[in-house]
């Protein structure tokens, strides 16, 4: 029977000890998850800088000149921009002649504005933010003409400052 209990002792010891090593791994994994977890959330401070960011592109547009909204933009070659018209731009090079023949040349006014539901989703140097928007064009002509819009910006960052890398814009079809 004396044996017995040795060996008891000596199991108990070891089931303690891998409790501890299951308890600190434990540990180890909720600290890891809330690290994770806290970095994937948007900072007050990447709210604030991507509501300016916002309002200032949309300012930008606004002002119906391409060289005012260019510094918002990475101009890489390659880079795809999905605007209401046509399809899609390949680089900032094919955007500006773009939208200027599709919208802008033809605007006596326009204006550009971004909803309140701004969301922001920052990994490292990248982030995304999706916003509804209003569009608001006048020709010269005189008539008007005015879209609600669904926006998606993918920013780098790049130095101190953030550009956008891709943005999708669309029109939701008529219900």
């Amino acid at each position: 029977m004396p044996h017995s209990n040795v060996a008891g002792l000596s199991s108990d010891r070891a089931v303690r000890k891998n409790r501890w090593v299951l308890y600190g791994a434990l540990a180890v994994a909720i600290v890891l998850l809330s690290f994770t977890g806290a970095r994937a959330l948007p900072s007050d401070s990447d709210d604030a800088t991507f509501r300016k960011l916002t309002d200032d592109y949309c300012a930008a547009w606004s002002t119906g000149n391409t060289d005012n909204a260019a510094k918002f933009y990475a101009q890489d070659d390659g880079l795809i921009f999905y605007d209401v018209t046509p399809f899609s731009y390949h680089g900032w090079k094919e955007y500006v002649p773009g939208v200027k023949k599709a919208l802008l040349d033809n605007a006596a006014e326009a204006k550009l504005t971004a909803g309140k539901d701004l969301k922001v989703t920052r990994r490292g140097s990248v982030a995304w933010t999706t916003v509804p928007m209003h569009f608001y064009e006048k020709t010269k002509d005189g008539k008007v003409m005015e879209a609600e819009l669904r926006y998606t910006g993918i920013w780098e960052k790049r130095g101190s400052g953030w550009l956008l890398i891709h943005e999708h814009i669309s029109v939701p079809m008529a219900e």
